[in-house]
């Protein structure tokens, strides 16, 4: 796997749960990537350098018909991630991600061939990348930009499955310009807003193809393992 930056993963713990009466906080640092395509099918990369699991991708797939489909490298960041986002199919395969500067490839099997490019920032990505990242991260941040979001008809904060909750904190947002997807064998033709939303969880993408960088946090009730 080659990321993009210079952060470093953290090792994978072999076995975790909240402290006794107090809940959790799991932190994911790394990328978000949201592809709409003219087949109706959305994509949604998840590429995670540092992880309470290590480093991993995983990859959201809801087709035009609103079967959702989870594609997770292990069975433990399959068994978090469905406990915490809905889907009516899980499947535990190798998610390989790769970065040439601008360029994306995604290989998952013989099932996904996921190629895109990232462009330049926009108004909104100047603006995430001019707050200190430390600030950007943090769940205060994320509550305080989340009224803002809903107006674009987006969320930074909300419940999440298994009594777990979640903040998102935006650090960058650039657009992608390119993108081509063969899911299951089949071309799902150029890329186009991801329309309708997705509905994995409690939010969605930006509608336009585009790339956040994020930190997201993840409360896990006390004692739950994860």
């Amino acid at each position: 796997m080659v990321s993009p930056g210079s952060e470093q993963a953290h090792p994978a713990p072999r076995e975790a749960h909240g402290a006794p009466g107090r809940p959790a906080l799991l932190r994911f640092d790394g990328w978000i990537t949201g592809i709409g395509t003219a087949s109706g099918t959305r994509l949604v990369l998840g590429h995670w350098p540092r992880s309470p699991f290590g480093p991993f991708s995983d990859v959201m797939v809801e087709t035009a018909g609103g079967h959702r489909v989870l594609l997770a490298p292990t069975r433990r960041t399959a068994d978090f991630i469905a406990g915490t986002y809905g889907f009516d199919e899980v499947r535990v395969v190798p998610v390989g991600v790769r970065t040439d500067g601008a360029h994306w490839s995604v290989d998952v099997g013989p099932l996904l061939a996921l190629r895109f490019t990232v462009g330049r920032r926009g108004p909104l990505g100047l603006l995430l990348r001019a707050v200190p990242g430390r600030v950007a991260a943090s769940t205060g941040c994320a509550t305080l930009f989340d009224p803002f979001a809903r107006l674009l008809g987006l969320r930074t904060r909300g419940s999440a499955g298994n009594g777990r909750y979640e903040w998102y904190g935006a650090r960058d947002l650039r657009r992608v310009t390119a993108a081509t997807a063969v899911y299951e064998g089949r071309d799902l033709g150029p890329v186009g807003p991801v329309v309708p939303p997705v509905r994995f969880g409690f939010g969605s993408t930006p509608r336009g193809p585009g790339q956040a960088r994020v930190t997201t946090t993840v409360r896990v009730p006390a004692g739950q393992r994860f």
